[in-house]
This record gives C-alpha cells, sequence and structure tokens, in this order.
C-alpha cells in the first residue's frame, strides 16, 4: 500500500451515509489467490464494544457468503465516481460465473496482513471479524422491511474491527 497514507477511523471525513448508501463500497474477502468481492450499498462506520467497526450484511446465496464465512478479514474499497461503473458491475455479474475483477479492469493488491482490496479505491477499510448474526424476520419492527425479501433470503450481519484505513493523498 506505497500510494496510500494510514488513516485513522477519527480522522476520516467522509459523510458515511453518502460514502456506503450513495458511493457504494467493494466487500472483498479471500486471499490473493482465492478471493471475491461484491457491490454493497447497505452497512455502517461505528463504535461498538470500545472499537470502531463496520457492519456488513451479505445474502447467504451471494458468491462473496463463502469467502467472508472462511476469512478472518474483510475489506471495504471505496471509490472516486469515475469508477461507479466498476460497482455497477460487481454488484450485476456473479464471481461464480465469470472473472469480474477483470472485466472491470480493477487491480487486486493485499494489506500487510494479507486481506485483498483495489489499487484504484480512494479509501480502504481492513476489518476483522468479530461477531455475526442472522437476520430475523420475526424482529421486523417496520412492515416496509419485509419486502427487500421476497425470497425469504436473509442477510448475515457481520461486525468487523476496524485493523487499519488507508487513503490515497490528495
Amino acid at each position: 500500500m506505497v500510494e496510500y497514507k494510514t488513516v485513522k477511523p477519527e480522522e476520516m471525513n467522509d459523510n458515511v451515509f453518502k460514502l456506503i448508501g450513495s458511493d457504494w463500497m467493494l466487500v472483498t474477502a479471500g486471499k490473493k489467490d482465492d478471493f471475491n468481492t461484491m457491490t454493497a450499498s447497505w452497512g455502517g462506520l461505528g463504535v461498538l464494544w470500545n472499537k470502531n467497526v463496520s457492519f456488513i450484511f451479505i445474502r447467504p446465496v451471494r458468491y462473496t457468503y463463502q469467502f467472508i464465512e472462511k476469512s478472518d478479514t474483510y475489506t471495504l474499497s471505496f471509490f472516486e465516481q469515475r469508477y461507479k461503473h466498476v460497482l455497477n458491475l460487481c454488484g450485476t455479474k456473479s464471481g461464480r460465473d465469470c472473472n469480474k475483477i477483470e472485466e472491470a479492469g480493477i487491480s487486486p493488491a493485499e494489506t500487510a496482513s494479507g486481506s485483498i482490496y483495489f489499487t484504484e479505491a480512494r479509501l480502504v477499510i481492513e476489518c476483522r471479524k468479530i461477531y455475526y448474526q442472522d437476520l430475523n424476520p420475526d424482529n421486523f419492527l417496520d412492515p416496509a422491511i419485509a419486502p427487500n425479501y421476497p425470497e425469504k433470503d436473509y442477510h448475515r450481519m457481520y461486525v468487523g474491527e476496524v485493523i487499519s484505513g488507508h487513503c490515497k493523498p490528495s
């Protein structure tokens, strides 16, 4: 990560609602020779159990799910707007069916601890999984949530402790 500068979560200036909900992110797990990534626009960043954390949500039917399950860590890669086509591609194609990394034209690299990120990202957050829980529809308090699950394929939520953050200098 030579071209990046280390950034502490407290030093990030991004609006997390825009960063995740509008700009989107790639969630990536696995190792250099066996990984997958997917686009996500649901999630969060915050503090839990006195730790800086991320919250990500992955449906069990997604190919990335098996990589998250096997990995101790994952990364969140955030891109400039000019890479929106990459995020669209990685959100609509499955790594089961094609080499979407090659199709997207992005370059995987490893963090110091072996997690995968993409060199085109402007911001990379590396997380170590510390908790997971499957969403239970019995706990939906707002009926507007249920239509998000017509196939009853409820997400698994992962909480990851932020172990490193890196951004490209502006």
